[in-house]
């Protein structure tokens, strides 16, 4: 493409390896001070990464070597057809590396295996820092109702493809003790609460809910302003807990302003937002 188009011409492309990942100029992640991210990657244009069970299976094993390999934790994962969320704790290797590793691994094998060449994942993958025990929770919950959601499943314990089995049955290679822990430090009143929470009737909303469409900046900055009575978003932080808090409930329920856009815009952390 041209330069001066809006798009990158060839000397503007960092680096493209076989692994099917276009790598380009970035703002730069926000660190996590928890060290635990909640990480989702998707196949280009939407299109599936997994065509049979042996794709899940040979994903599942690499990320499983690079857990021991990067020393990372990994807390939870679910595979869908186009995409994958992971909830890990990254330790001395950064989630940059581990997703790098992630992808040239499989991405590698996959095309050798359909005898195919390109891109596979959708630009990079995306990252949110999950800061707190309650988010923490409630990101485990929506990666693993993923495909009860999505109507693959009838329940989340018949789903294979997830961490969730692993919580139940204690065994795998997903490290459930943090989770469980929050819970309770009795491992069956753990595994029963834990049971019981991701039963509950919920409108969970993390990472990949954020790609709907959202309204303009300048068209959310006149919503917030008018609805919240302040002169500008950030001002939004002056009001007292309770009157921030129902006008965060509005902005997202009433006028569909993203969590992600609402933090930017008035400065407001994430997880307040998420919480009210």
């Amino acid at each position: 493409m041209r330069q001066g188009d809006g798009g990158f011409d060839s000397a503007s492309i960092m680096r493209y390896h076989t692994l099917g990942v276009l790598t380009l100029p970035r703002k730069a992640r926000q660190r996590s001070e928890s060290g635990i991210y909640h990480l989702m990657i998707r196949g280009i244009n939407r299109q599936h990464i997994f065509k049979d069970v042996e794709d899940m299976r040979y994903f599942l094993q690499v990320l499983h070597k690079l857990k021991n390999e990067c020393e990372f934790a990994l807390y939870g994962y679910c595979f869908m057809g186009n995409h994958v969320h992971l909830l890990l704790h990254e330790n001395s290797v950064s989630i940059s590396q581990i997703m790098r590793k992630l992808g040239s691994s499989y991405v590698y094998w996959y095309n050798r295996k359909y005898e195919r060449v390109g891109y596979l994942f959708q630009d990079r993958f995306k990252s949110e820092s999950v800061e707190d025990d309650s988010y923490f929770l409630t990101v485990l919950r929506y990666i693993h109702q993923n495909p009860f959601k999505a109507g693959l499943t009838a329940s989340i314990k018949q789903y294979k493809w997830s961490s969730y089995p692993d919580y139940l049955s204690t065994k795998g290679a997903t490290d459930i003790d943090f989770a469980l822990n929050i819970f309770s430090q009795s491992r069956k009143k753990a595994i029963d609460q834990f049971i019981d929470f991701h039963n509950e009737k919920n409108d969970d909303c993390c990472l990949d809910m954020e790609t709907i469409q959202r309204l303009p900046d300048k068209e959310a900055i006149e919503i917030i302003t008018g609805l919240c009575g302040v002169e500008k978003p950030s001002d939004l932080q002056k009001v007292s807990a309770s009157d921030r808090d129902a006008y965060l409930k509005q902005l997202k329920e009433k006028h569909n302003l993203s969590i992600r856009q609402i933090e930017r815009l008035t400065g407001i952390d994430r997880n307040v937002v998420f919480r009210a």
